[in-house]
């Protein structure tokens, strides 16, 4: 493919700004954060800012691992859209059919549909008293009140409540449809296919590849103090928010998304459809384990964020120009959603949205 210096003066152009950017927000002897650009099949841009572990003074690439937290949440969405694609489950099945030991009522008329866009009223009424218990569930014992449930928030599909509850009962659905272990599952179905070698769920004395830790700075001390296991409630739980990847490993996810490996086209569209507006993020909705941004004058945005302990995530995608971009980061005190418009500025001043 011929590129023109037209193009070239723009990537350049954009390399500069994205680069200058991120290095004024993380400074090398703190930690930071892992940054990536892909247009099309390319990754234009890919650098690594500050410290990966503040012990051993690792420095962040590509390569880090990050807990990507609730960015998680699209792949247990993309493992029940699988599932339903080959008919094992029903998006319109009800939570009381996957869970007929559930003693309450309520959940016979909340639907995978309803997880999935957090539509369902569920509240999180998770138990915070036990110290341990909270860092240490996984999701089976995380969602085990939701079987005594007596009352919702509201009636389900009628409102949007970010529910991180919902998205653990994934994690025994997925197993039950497929009829695998939910890790083996995601290895063999997902992750395997789309190419991410080493992306794997967390678990107490797991070793994980390049990790790096979540920080959390000590105003008194002036030091940067571990904040991810054992100091961060619910560590421990994998469909909503438990999996450690790098923005390397991402694209690869992309691409699956993009060539419809895992999915049909249909599906995914449907995935990135808008189900329920969110009242107090401007022009944005919730699909199934995705936000849809539709800000006037820029293409629809398809994106995510996470956050747990002192990681920090962001992954956005514009879908009509096959543009990626992504920012991990192991410190959680920038303004994200401030730095993502400056990104998405950028890319609009140099004519790629």
């Amino acid at each position: 493919m011929i590129t023109s210096c037209t193009e070239k003066n723009d990537k350049q152009m954009i390399i500069k700004q994205v680069d200058e950017l991120f290095a004024s927000l993380y400074p090398l002897d703190q930690p930071g954060a892992a940054v990536l650009i892909m247009k099309d099949e390319e990754i234009i841009f890919e650098k690594g800012y500050g410290i990966a572990d503040m012990e051993k003074m690792t420095p962040i690439d590509g390569n880090t691992f990050f807990n990507i937290a609730s960015v998680s949440k699209q792949f247990s969405a993309i493992a029940l859209l699988m599932l339903a694609q080959e008919g094992k489950l029903s998006l319109d099945d009800t939570v009381s059919e996957w869970f007929p030991e559930f003693e309450s009522e309520l959940l016979q008329k909340i639907t995978l549909k309803h997880l999935l866009s957090h539509t369902s009223g569920i509240p999180d009424a998770r138990d915070r008293s036990d110290k341990h218990f909270v860092t240490t569930a996984i999701d089976t014992t995380s969602y085990q009140y939701i079987g005594k449930l007596e009352k919702l928030n509201f009636e389900p599909g009628t409102a949007y409540e970010y529910m991180n509850p919902t998205y653990q009962l994934m994690y025994t659905i997925i197993e039950r449809a497929s009829g695998e272990n939910f890790d083996y599952f995601m290895r063999n179905r997902i992750f395997d296919v789309a190419g991410m070698e080493k992306a794997t769920y967390f678990e107490e004395g797991k070793v994980i590849p390049n990790m790096s830790h979540g920080y959390l700075l000590n105003d008194e001390s002036g030091e940067y103090e571990e904040f991810d296991y054992g100091e961060e409630s619910f560590f421990a739980t994998k469909a909503d928010g438990g999996l450690y990847t790098s923005v390397k490993e991402f694209c690869k996810w992309e691409l699956a998304l993009r060539n419809n490996i895992l999915v049909s086209e249909n599906l995914k569209i449907e995935a990135h459809t808008p189900k329920i507006k969110i009242d107090d993020i401007p022009y944005t909705s919730y699909g199934y384990g995705w936000f849809i941004e539709e800000k006037p004058g820029f293409p629809t945005k398809i994106y995510h964020t996470g956050d747990n302990g002192g990681f920090q995530i962001y992954a956005g995608r514009y879908p009509e120009k096959n543009i990626l971009y992504l920012f991990f980061s192991n410190r959680n005190d920038r303004d994200r959603e401030a730095t993502a418009e400056k990104v998405d500025a950028i890319l609009k001043k140099e004519g790629w949205l």
